[in-house]
């Protein structure tokens, strides 16, 4: 058993500002380590494993994927890491950022143009409507 003070997954979700089904979900991908189980079966969790869950949630809440973040997770543990791969790591996530910021920008503009050729009054005639429902271009 853990050395310091055990809690339930209810008290870990709280601590570390993630549902209980996203733990037992992490828990049974092999992102974070099985949780010991208490007399009564219940999982048992520990400050350790709650720096890890507010770790995963701050890297989720950066975009960064399932497969990152169990990178991230591996070179955070070990002590003779490169920062540059830690770096690398970041920098990809940022390119993927941006080619997003650029997938929505065109979509964006794309809805904003349609909505301006909409006249927007008491008449059916919808350009938006129009393209929506248009099958080739």
């Amino acid at each position: 058993m853990k050395a310091n003070a055990l809690m339930t997954i209810g008290e870990a979700a709280s601590r570390s500002g993630m549902p209980p089904k996203t733990i037992r979900f992490y828990e049974d991908i092999g992102l974070i380590a099985p949780a010991e189980r208490l007399d009564n079966g219940y999982r048992a969790y520990d400050e350790t494993d709650v720096h890890t869950l507010r770790f995963i949630h701050r890297a989720r809440s950066l975009g960064f994927t399932l497969e990152d973040i169990r990178a991230l997770l591996s070179l955070y543990r070990d002590r003779r890491r490169a920062s540059r791969d830690v770096k690398r790591l970041a920098l990809q996530h940022v390119a993927e950022v941006d080619r997003k910021i650029v997938e929505l920008t065109a979509v964006r503009n794309a809805i904003a143009e349609l909505a301006e050729r909409c006249r927007g009054n008491d008449r059916p005639e919808c350009p938006i409507l129009d393209e929506l429902d248009a099958t080739t271009h």
